[in-house]
Parts: structure tokens; C-alpha cells; sequence
């Protein structure tokens, strides 16, 4: 089978990723509490839940930001150090060998401390460096701890890193790609907000290209990502994103590179693999190579090898392209069971 060519950012590397307490990695081990994890060798593990953990406001939500911990456990060089180090190559190692080209590292979860986030970025990026030959994409909200992880990239080889990323709201990212030599990911984000229709998305997401090719990046280091919203809010979200990739196609041409958080589609809904699938399809139909996604969920083999004719991919499929009011006919099927990932 040949697969399209398609540049996985790996997405797991993330302190946002969480597992719930009521779920099937929750465990309790001889009274200790934690995430079930398998070290390389298969032996099973548990990640315990730290103190930090413990006294955190998604930990009383039920949730458990996992890849958090697993930093913040492995960071604190206590008893159960071992243990976060071990989760973190499990996470990387699964990446790689489901075929990401990128790993996406982000520490915004670690605190609400701008030191301590520089601090986290610094140690991941050169954990994460010691354990892969893959380059790394350094993502945060705040511009500073980008730049931390970017210095720290390029100190840890000579991959060359990417920076996610570069918006009307902070063009001065795409200063900091030329400074550290990286690949760059510009968005379609307002200069104050996000955009509501696919014309707003290819206008902003072209502003910034151009501030890119300006600034001397070549077009073939430019990923421009339309930006993915979940459908679950409104029905008309997966058309606006699509339309946005065919309208970047055209304009740019075939050595731009087009990605996004394929995922962010499928929050809300259930059957979020099937959901994933379909998208990531539509997406590399209408212009896109490139997804910021979970390969160990979605496998791209897996992916373009979809049954497009089966009545699962098709509701999915009506659901993305606005044929499905509030996603009505994709949740009766799911509730009846017919859906199958």
C-alpha cells in the first residue's frame, strides 16, 4: 500500500494529556495510588500519584494529567523517580514506532509559574532528546518557555526543531524560528481571537505565511495549521477547516505544508478513533500532508486503509460535512452499537 506523504507531529509528549480515575489505567497497588504503565520489557508498573497530583484541582475531577506526573515524579528525583522516567520513554518509544516524524513537547500543565514551566521544558526537551533520533516540535501558550525548549533543541543535536507555533497574536515567534534555525507551524488565529468562518482562517493563516516568507524562512519549513475545532460545538466547524485547507493548497502550492490537531475534531463525541480516521482522510483529500495527532491511536496505515463504504465511515463522514444535525444519526448508531472503530 503506498501511503500518502504525510508528516506525523506526534502529540503525546503533552502535560494536557490526562487518563481518568475512573478509568481502565487507574489503579491502586498495595494501597498506593497511580496509572497503570508496561516498561519496554513488558513488566507492568504503576506511576504513583504524587503529592502535587493529589492536591490539584483535576485530581478532585477525576482526572489525572498523566504526562504531568510522569514529569513532575520523574523531576523530583524521589523514590518513584525511576518510574516517571520509565512512563516518559514508554510514551516516546510508542510514538515513535507508530510513525511520528515529530515529537510536540509542552509543559503549559507542569504550573501557573513561568520559572518552573522554563525549568520543566528545559529537563523534557533534554530527556526527550536523549531517548529519540526524532526532532522535536516545542509547543506553549507562553513565548518565553518556546523559546527555552528551542535553545535547549538545538543543544541536544543537530535535528533541527519546530517551533508551534507563530500567530497574528504573537508574530515575534517567527523572529524566534529564524534565530534557532526551526521549522515553524503558523496558525489561523486572530490578532485577538479565533476565526469563525473559512475565509477569516485563510486570511489570518496567510498573513502570517507571508511574515514568514518575509522574514527568510523557506516555504517548505512553513506547516500552516487552519486550526481543527470540535464539531460537538457546532456542526459547521469540520467545512470551515476544510475549505481553509483547499483555499492554502491553491494558493501556495505543493511545497507548503498544511497540518493541524486532527483530534480537536472528535472532542465531545464518542467513537473519537472512527471520528479521527474519517478527518485525518477528508484532510489530506482537500490539501492537507501533515497532522498533529496520536499515531498510537490513529496509525496512519490504519487510517488510509479505511473502509470508506462501510456505514460507520459514512456517518462520520455526514457528520464532519454538516449532513448531520448535532451529530444526531453518528450518536443514535453509536448508542445502538453499529458504530465500530
Amino acid at each position: 500500500m503506498n501511503l500518502p506523504r504525510f508528516t506525523v507531529i506526534g502529540e503525546n509528549v503533552h502535560t494536557t494529556r490526562i487518563v481518568l480515575r475512573k478509568g481502565k489505567r487507574f489503579a491502586t497497588w498495595d494501597g498506593v495510588e497511580g496509572v497503570r504503565y508496561e516498561r519496554l520489557d513488558g513488566t507492568p508498573r504503576l506511576l504513583p500519584i504524587s503529592g502535587r497530583m493529589r492536591r490539584s484541582q483535576a485530581y478532585d475531577e477525576g482526572r489525572i494529567k498523566h504526562v504531568a506526573l510522569a514529569v513532575d515524579v520523574a523531576m523530583d528525583g524521589g523514590p518513584d523517580a525511576e518510574d516517571g522516567h520509565e512512563y516518559l520513554r514508554r510514551v516516546v518509544v510508542d510514538q515513535e514506532q507508530a510513525g511520528a516524524h515529530y515529537l510536540d513537547v509542552n509543559v503549559d500543565e507542569i504550573s501557573l509559574k513561568t520559572a518552573e514551566q522554563r525549568a520543566a521544558m528545559e529537563w523534557l526537551v533534554r530527556y526527550v532528546g536523549s531517548l529519540t533520533e526524532l526532532p522535536i516540535s516545542i509547543d506553549s501558550s507562553d513565548i518565553s518557555v518556546i523559546e527555552t525548549g528551542l535553545s535547549t533543541a538545538r543543544r541536544v543535536g543537530d535535528r533541527r526543531p519546530m517551533l508551534n507555533s507563530a500567530s497574528l497574536e504573537r508574530t515575534e515567534a517567527v523572529d524566534l524560528a529564524v534565530t534557532y534555525g526551526a521549522r515553524v507551524i503558523v496558525t489561523a488565529a486572530g490578532e485577538s481571537g479565533m476565526p469563525s468562518s473559512a475565509a477569516e482562517r485563510v486570511d489570518n493563516a496567510s498573513r502570517m505565511v507571508e511574515a514568514a516568507l518575509g522574514a527568510g524562512i523557506e516555504i517548505g519549513d512553513i506547516f500552516v495549521d487552519p486550526l481543527v475545532f470540535p464539531i460537538s460545538v457546532d456542526g459547521t466547524f469540520g467545512l470551515h477547516t476544510l475549505d481553509a485547507i483547499r483555499t492554502i493548497r491553491s494558493r501556495y502550492g505543493p511545497d507548503i505544508h498544511i497540518t493541524g490537531g486532527m483530534s480537536n475534531v472528535s472532542f465531545g463525541i464518542p467513537a473519537r478513533k472512527l471520528m479521527n480516521t474519517v478527518f485525518i482522510n477528508l484532510a489530506v483529500d482537500a490539501g492537507a500532508d501533515s497532522g498533529i495527532i496520536d499515531p498510537v491511536m490513529n496509525p496512519l496505515p490504519a487510517v488510509f486503509a479505511a473502509d470508506r463504504e462501510s456505514t460507520a465511515y459514512r456517518l462520520a463522514e455526514d457528520t464532519l460535512l454538516g449532513r448531520d444535525d448535532f451529530c444526531a444519526n453518528y450518536i443514535r448508531a453509536w448508542r445502538k452499537g453499529t458504530l465500530t472503530e
